[in-house]
């Protein structure tokens, strides 16, 4: 991305950010400004194949991390593509929608499908980030403003549930200082108030009507099946393995019989919330 950024410097004479935008590229140069910026944005979303740094830095990161990685860093890829790559190389974006397409729609179901069998809470939480970036990069390159929309809206979204969900992780591991999703069961028993909130934030991921990352999803959806029904119909089966591994966590964790006598006893929420 560096050696790009200097290649369009020595080519338009300015580091102007509104200036290399509004310059016009050789369509031919595009393709690799494009390909050295996507290698970047396309990491930090982050993209499947280049998505495998991002449960493990989750798993190792303490519970403040995790928040800060899911709220804000992932959407830097986002910010890139939106601010970089498809104002400044808009032939080669066009002409690459088909990688993002392909990569995106990968992504939605692969991880969707890997996080179905994790066992260790952060992680799957992890996993539902790639997918849901998938549905962002997909609505990004439709090119209409339903897509777009979409996309930010999904970010937005997502860094507040993704963040609040792994605050909700972090609430039940001090207590019982483990992630492994076994160890838990019935906490809707002992803490009905954390259970309410963990629910909130589930359905919120799952894109339930009403919640914000249904608006993120429906959007984006509407606007890549301006473009392809076949990418909407891939990306939409990421939505409804969405639900099936999110649902399939929380009842693991909120219902079902209390196996563990040190996660039965666990105290609730306080005011504090801790």
């Amino acid at each position: 991305m560096l050696i790009a950024m200097l290649w369009m410097v020595n080519e338009a004479g300015t580091t102007s950010i509104p200036t290399l935008m509004a310059y016009d590229f050789d369509p031919k140069a595009q393709t690799w400004l494009w390909l050295a910026f996507f290698a970047s944005f396309a990491v930090k979303m982050p993209m499947w194949p280049v998505h495998t740094w991002l449960p493990d830095a989750h798993v190792q990161a303490p519970t403040a991390g995790s928040v800060i990685l899911a709220g804000v860093l992932l959407k830097m890829g986002g910010y890139g593509f939106i601010r970089f790559s498809l104002p400044m190389f808009p032939e080669a974006s066009a002409q690459l929608a088909w990688l993002i397409f392909a990569l995106s729609m990968i992504a939605v179901v692969y991880t969707s499908l890997v996080a179905l069998v994790q066992h260790d809470m952060k992680k799957l939480i992890a996993y539902s980030s790639v997918a849901h970036m998938g549905i962002v990069t997909i609505g990004l390159f439709a090119f209409n403003v339903q897509g777009f929309e979409g996309a930010m809206i999904v970010m937005l979204s997502h860094g507040l549930v993704s963040g609040a969900l792994f605050l909700s992780v972090g609430v039940i591991y001090d207590r019982l200082h483990t992630r492994e999703i076994d160890r838990y069961g019935g906490l809707s028993i002992n803490m009905p108030h954390y259970a309410m909130f963990f629910m909130l934030f589930t359905m919120a991921s799952v894109g339930l009507p009403g919640t914000s990352g249904f608006v993120g999803e429906f959007l984006s959806l509407a606007g890549i099946y301006q473009v392809s029904s076949w990418v909407t119909a891939v990306a939409a089966t990421g939505i409804i393995l969405g639900a099936a591994y999110m649902l399939y966590l929380y009842r693991r964790v909120a219902f079902g019989e209390q196996k563990n006598a040190d996660a039965a006893a666990m105290p609730d929420l306080d005011k504090r919330g801790g």
